[in-house]
């Protein structure tokens, strides 16, 4: 059974395969070469297109090597970037030391 996901996720799926597509049309490369280059089928290039989230997350790094575009998207989960997570490691810091029983 397909997992409905929320509508920012799909919303923002759709946007990455429409940018994905038009950069691939900037650089005035053709889909056959890209998916080639990217090591997946036309079929896959074009779902990646469509924001499709059945294609892996593998896949739409493939293509964003492919065509060119850099590794920017991998510091997207970086963990020095994460306010929020550092807020709450923050929380979690004792008020005081205290020595542990051997």
């Amino acid at each position: 059974m397909k997992r409905k996901l929320s509508i920012t996720v799909h919303s923002g799926l759709k946007k990455l395969g429409a940018d994905l597509k038009k950069a691939r049309l900037r650089r005035g490369l053709k889909m056959s070469v890209v998916a080639d280059q990217a090591g997946i089928s036309r079929e896959t290039l074009a779902k990646i297109q469509k924001g499709d989230s059945g294609v892996s997350i593998g896949n739409y790094a493939s293509v964003i090597f492919a065509i060119g575009l850099g590794v920017d998207w991998t510091n997207l989960a970086d963990t020095e970037k994460d306010i929020i997570g550092r807020m709450l490691d923050e929380e979690r810091i004792p008020l005081r030391a205290r020595d542990k029983k051997i």
